[in-house]
């Protein structure tokens, strides 16, 4: 038999939880001193206590572990749970991660609010340009991604290229009002025949862009909304009118990670 504080430290919870446990029927002692009241347990019931705290650990009320115990559920069973637990607690963490960074970036901005922006800006033409293009309709900007990754991925395959070295895909942008967005991707075209192999793929020429500033932004895509925000906000200032679609020209984009990788920003503008 072993006294409730060793079977606190092997169990490796309190005493106080015990004694909770005890008083709600969750778990109660082997046999408890009449004259003293001190509790003692068998070493059996680490079992239990084991199958309560891992339940309890999933995010389970004390009553649905309970009635989990209750119907003897066995090891197998619960190494079950416990990993479908340990991929959710896993795609929460990553998500947490992802919506800090998030802030972060946003904390950033708000502090060079009212200082003198580093980036330099450009008001040129942009010519037309014979593309290749996929396109789709968003509602939640977290699609992007996945998107254009995957049409830049096709439209590369299909080219004939060994990588995008040489060539600079275009991503364009075209907000509407009932809150989703067209994305296109674009993938120049050097020879007729060139996409046959990508039957949804349309062959169209980027047309022609009288005006339209813009700006380079180094590094991380996900930091490319603050750029966005500073190339919009000097529109504003310089008098001009914006015009959608936007584009962004990926200028370098080599393997790893995104840190040398080299966006051009373009605004159409008026």
């Amino acid at each position: 038999m072993l006294t409730i504080g060793d079977f606190a430290r092997l169990g490796e919870l309190s005493v106080r939880m015990l004694r909770h446990y005890d008083s709600i029927g969750l778990l109660v002692p082997a046999s408890v001193d009449p004259v003293t009241g001190y509790r003692h347990y068998e070493v059996a019931q680490l079992a239990r206590l084991n199958r309560l705290l891992a339940l309890n650990q999933l995010g389970l009320s004390l009553e649905q572990v309970r009635t989990i115990l209750d119907d003897r559920i066995d090891a197998e069973e619960l190494r079950g749970m416990l990993r479908l637990r340990r991929a959710e607690l896993a795609e929460q963490i990553e998500s947490d991660t992802a919506r800090l960074a998030d802030v972060e970036r946003r904390l950033r901005v708000i502090e060079k609010e009212g200082t003198m922006s580093d980036l330099e800006f450009t008001l040129k033409a942009l010519p037309a340009q014979r593309v290749a293009q996929l396109t789709t309709t968003i509602s939640d900007m977290s699609e992007i991604a996945p998107f254009l990754d995957d049409a830049f991925t096709r439209l590369l395959a299909a080219s004939g290229r060994p990588d995008a070295e040489h060539v600079s895909p275009i991503a364009t942008y075209e907000p509407s009002d009932d809150g989703l967005m067209r994305v296109t991707a674009n993938f120049p075209v050097t020879r007729d025949g060139q996409f046959d192999a990508v039957p949804d793929a349309r062959i169209v020429d980027l047309p022609a862009v009288a005006k339209a500033l813009t700006v380079i932004h180094r590094g991380d895509m996900a930091g490319i909304g603050a750029t966005w925000q500073e190339l919009t906000r000097r529109a504003e200032e310089l008098g001009h009118q914006i015009v959608q679609p936007c584009r962004e020209v990926y200028l370098a984009t080599p393997p790893g990670d995104q840190s040398d990788w080299v966006t051009e920003l373009q605004q159409p503008v008026r």
